[in-house]
C-alpha cells in the first residue's frame, strides 16, 4: 500500500520512553561518549529504524526529488545529534521527525547480513568524511485495531510504502517500482526480516528516556 502525504503540521517531538533489551546497552550512550568508549575516530553516527506492521511489512520512505539520491527508497533515519541522550533516542527522534511515528521499543540491532557486525560505513563522494550507520528494529505506538498513520514532510520525502520481504527483493510494490538507495540499505532491510524469522526476542527489558 502506498499513500501520498499532504503537508501536515506535526506536534513537537514527545519525550520518548523506550524499552530495550540488555544486549543493546552499549548503544544507550550519547554519540561522543560512544565514539570515545569504542575508540573510534569516525566523523559521526547515523541510525535507521526498521518498523514492521502487523502484516510483517517494513516501512520505506521515498526521498524527495530535490534531495540527493532523488526518489529512491530507504528506511527512516538520519544523523545522531550531539544533543541526543543516546543512539537509541536518536533513532526514535529521527523516526518521529521523518514518519511521525512514536517509538516505544528498540527490539534489536541489525547488520548487513548473517555473521556481519552492526555498523555500516557511510562516506562522502571523496571518501574524506566517514560515518557509521546503526540500524534497529523499532516498535511504535499503535492503538488496537488501527493502522499506523505515517506523516512525512514533503520537503524531505515524496511518498511511503509498506513492503514485504519479497517486494523489497523485487523492488516493486504492486504497480510501483521502489528502487532502494543502495545495496547497503537493501542488505540492512533484508537482515531485519531475517532476524525476525530466526532470532527470539529477549525477555528482559531496560528503559531509557529522552
Amino acid at each position: 500500500m502506498t499513500t501520498n502525504q499532504q503537508p501536515t503540521q506535526k506536534p513537537p517531538p514527545p519525550t520518548f520512553s523506550l524499552t530495550y533489551p540488555p544486549s543493546l546497552e552499549s548503544y544507550n550512550l550519547p554519540m561522543r561518549v560512544w565514539l570515545t568508549t569504542n575508540s573510534k575516530s569516525w566523523d559521526g553516527l547515523a541510525t535507521s529504524a526498521l518498523v514492521f506492521d502487523r502484516r510483517n511489512r517494513v516501512l520505506l520512505l521515498q526521498r524527495a526529488a530535490h534531495d540527493s539520491m532523488p526518489l529512491l527508497w530507504e528506511a527512516p533515519g538520519g544523523a545522531v545529534d550531539d544533543e541526543d541522550a543516546s543512539l537509541l533516542i536518536a533513532c526514535a527522534r529521527e523516526l518521529w521527525e521523518e514518519a511521525g511515528l512514536e517509538a516505544v521499543e528498540i527490539v534489536r540491532v541489525v547488520s548487513e547480513g548473517k555473521g556481519k557486525e552492526p555498523g555500516s560505513e557511510l562516506t562522502n563522494r571523496k571518501g574524506t568524511v566517514v560515518w557509521r550507520r546503526f540500524a534497529f528494529e523499532v516498535k511504535v505506538q499503535q492503538a488496537e485495531g488501527e493502522e499506523l498513520a505515517v506523516q512525512t514532510d514533503p520537503e524531505e520525502h515524496a511518498d511511503h510504502v509498506w513492503a514485504s520481504e519479497e517486494e523489497v527483493l523485487r523492488e516493486r510494490v504492486g504497480e510501483k517500482d521502489i528502487p532502494i538507495t543502495n545495496a547497503q540499505m537493501a542488505s540492512l532491510i533484508l537482515d531485519g526480516f531475517r532476524r525476525r524469522r530466526e532470532e527470539a526476542v529477549e525477555g528482559e527489558r531496560k528503559v531509557v528516556q529522552g
